[in-house]
């Protein structure tokens, strides 16, 4: 059984439907972005920065609220970041500030949903969780060493063990790592980190650094999109092109959709599964064997950062499946670039990637996704008195559709040599922007199915935020991207106190 990169194209981040019997991730949700309050990712503070599409410290922006990108300024009102909306006008309401002992930085926040569509494969509660981050960073002359974990209770799954792999269990660990500066121009980052890069809104292309879906679809905040990565980043500066290179020793999947929490298509049952059919993919957990390689020059050029990618490693869902039925992760390189600037008072926005599915380049094994383009244009701007607004299409195709088509078993669905994708987001700031009202729709004309995800925070004071949201999906069938999503459904609240 093959999952869609659900959540290699969603986001599309996730990936479109899979190319044999089960529906793909969003697309995108596997390449790129993070936060719903902010499309943009967080420049890097040791490189120049570039957005929107989730960031790591030297990549791109992440979606809303997940960090803010490096490259050309962005016109007046097209800061995009929702996310910033919570450390703007501070609201009348003021506090004694809260001392956290040891230097710790962080936030305790508690979260409850629920679904609003019957699902007997789950829980009626989608979320039910308090959490607690801590981080600290520590500098010295030499190093600057910095670590974040959360931890939390997680009332819909109860898992005591500790999983740092799927995030699972009462503790997650987020970032543990070390930055040195052995010359001036070149930085070195080694340990858990987050890493992203690219320019999509929730459109993931050559971001193949991993996700977490799963988060993303209950109502968590949108930092939590990205998952963290255990690799060494070096990251050198010069006047013709900086470029990054990250090597990750043992491979970071995704945090995919298994149905063990969120349901999904099953082509096997024929059906909607979720905790009766858990997936269990063959693991890739060989360190220096199964690793990741990832690089990326970028340059502004008249105005508009350009950059190259590269990848070599593994499907970060499980894109094959072998003759018993079991799912693995089959090889992958993706070679890819993008473009981002300023267009008559916004942000125009492309970027494309070629997948080469390297365990099936012929194309003709149904067993294993199929190589395919993936490519995307958005544009930005403030279309009203803090009202940004933001568009984007996206575009899948198929390498090889011919030889897959001759491939597939008799009776076997033959899925759409293209795949189209529409994203379309809204950003209003009112009550002297403490309050944030944001919705984005991600729309397949093809697949006739989608995903409408809107949010509403507000700001009660420079140390408290609320939160009110929901993720709905729709679809004229269950065996498609977002359809098979369609019982997942839910509505959320939560309420944050910084420190």
């Amino acid at each position: 059984m093959k999952l869609k990169a659900i959540f290699t194209a969603v986001l599309l981040g996730a990936a479109p439907a899979m190319a044999q019997d089960a529906p793909p991730l969003p697309a995108g949700l596997s390449s790129e972005s993070a936060q719903e309050s902010s499309t943009k990712k967080e420049p890097s503070p040791e490189a120049p920065a570039l957005p929107a599409g989730l960031g790591d410290d030297t990549a791109p922006a992440l979606p809303s609220g997940l960090g803010e990108q490096t490259g050309p300024a962005l016109p007046p009102g097209l800061s995009g970041d929702e996310a910033t909306s919570a450390s703007r006008a501070p609201a009348d309401t003021e506090e004694e500030p809260f001392v956290v002992p040891f230097g710790l930085t962080g936030f305790v926040e508690a979260r409850l949903g629920a679904r609003i569509v019957e699902d007997p494969t789950q829980k009626t509660l989608s979320i039910g969780e308090v959490r607690a981050q801590l981080g600290r960073d520590i500098e010295t002359r030499h190093a600057t060493f910095r670590i974040v974990g959360d931890l939390f209770y997680d009332q819909v799954e109860d898992v005591s063990d500790v999983n740092l792999e799927t995030g699972r269990g009462f503790f997650d660990l987020r970032e543990a790592n070390v930055l040195v500066r052995p010359l001036d121009f070149l930085d070195i980052k080694a340990g858990r980190q987050i890493l992203t890069w690219g320019v999509g809104d929730l459109v993931f292309i050559n971001d193949l650094f991993p996700k977490d879906f799963r988060s993303f679809f209950i109502g968590r905040d949108d930092e939590y999109l990205k998952a963290p990565s255990d690799a060494i980043r070096i990251s050198a500066f010069n006047n013709i092109a900086n470029v990054e290179f990250v090597y990750t020793p043992r491979f970071d999947a995704d945090r995919f959709i298994t149905g063990d929490r969120i349901s999904y298509y099953n082509p096997a049952l024929g059906r909607i599964a979720g905790r009766d059919a858990i997936v269990m993919p063959q693991a890739r957990d060989d360190w220096f064997s199964e690793d990741e390689f990832a690089a990326r020059a970028y340059r502004n050029i008249a105005g508009f950062e350009a950059a190259l990618y590269g990848y070599a490693g593994y499907w970060k869902t499980p894109e094959g499946q072998t003759l018993s039925g079991q799912p693995f992760h089959p090889r992958l390189a993706v070679i890819g670039g993008s473009l981002r600037g300023p267009v008559r008072g916004g942000i125009l926005t492309a970027e494309a990637g070629h997948y080469f599915s390297r365990d099936d380049l012929s194309g003709d094994d149904p067993f294993i996704r199929n190589s395919e383009t993936r490519f995307l244009v958005g544009y930005e701007r403030e279309i009203a008195s803090e009202l940004t607004a933001s568009v984007q299409y996206v575009g899948e195709v198929l390498s090889d559709y011919a030889a897959l088509a001759n491939s597939l078993p008799p009776g076997a669905p033959s899925p759409d040599r293209m795949r189209h994708v529409v994203t379309l987001r809204l950003t209003k700031l009112m009550l002297n922007q403490n309050l944030t009202l944001s919705g984005f729709n991600f729309w397949s004309p093809n697949e006739k199915d989608g995903y409408f995800r809107f949010r509403a925070s507000y700001k009660l004071n420079d140390s408290w935020l609320t939160e009110a949201g929901g993720n709905i999906f729709y679809g004229a069938d269950e065996n498609t991207f977002f359809g098979q999503l369609e019982n997942n459904s839910n509505l959320f609240v939560g309420v944050r106190r910084n420190f």
